[in-house]
């Protein structure tokens, strides 16, 4: 692929031909199938076996407050082994739902806050080698907090116990880079805020814009 410049590292969307697929698992949130793709390889193409998780997709929210903190919430993953400290974050589960308002009502459930200020922060596919998940990450700010007897949701398994603390965004770059932070949402949250603040946040997009 020569002669890309710098002005045409963009990602594409591209569908390489699939001759057939057949589903393998059905999970209560994502599914599992097999396809044969029909891939070229220099000297005409071939059938490769690739299977795929499909996956409703998700949203994640870095709330960054006046002081230049960012919210982190602790929260057990059974499939990592780890607590980990996480954005607050949501699956795609309403269909028809704009994401901004996804993301503003997981952060009031998740963590009891509003915000006033939304913007896009990044798209992500989390991981694009098995699974068709995207990811878009909001900045939330201009937070308010909200009573809990204001909040009309019932914290179960998993979320019944998530304390919630807020880090200096210096702080939580430094634990990024320190290998202390491993969830993607946070990591790439953290990390892309810290890179916005620098541009005075003049780069980000509306909460409407399109994800490519």
């Amino acid at each position: 692929m020569t002669g890309f410049g710098p002005g045409d590292v963009r990602d594409v969307p591209e569908r390489w031909h699939t001759e057939d697929a057949e589903e393998v698992f059905a999970g209560h949130i994502f599914r599992v199938r097999r396809d044969r793709v029909r891939m070229p390889n220099g000297q005409g193409t071939e059938l490769v076996g690739r299977d795929v998780i499909e996956h409703p997709g998700s949203v994640g929210i870095l709330a960054l407050d006046g002081e230049d903190r960012v919210l982190l919430l602790r929260q057990y993953r059974h499939p990592a082994g780890h607590y980990l400290w996480e954005a607050p974050a949501g699956l795609r589960d309403v269909e028809g739902e704009p994401l901004h308002v996804l993301a503003a009502r997981e952060l009031l459930e998740e963590a009891g806050y509003r915000a006033g200020r939304w913007d896009v922060l990044v798209d992500v596919f989390p991981s694009s080698g098995m699974s068709d998940e995207r990811t878009r990450i909001f900045l939330a700010r201009d937070l308010v907090q909200v009573p809990a007897d204001e909040i009309d949701f019932e914290r179960v398994h998993e979320e019944a116990d998530m304390p919630v603390v807020w880090v200096p965004l210096e702080e939580a770059v430094r634990k990024a880079l320190a290998g202390e932070l491993h969830n993607m949402i946070a990591v790439t949250g953290v990390l892309a805020a810290h890179a916005a603040r620098a541009g005075e946040f003049a780069g980000l997009r509306s909460v409407e814009a399109p994800e490519g």
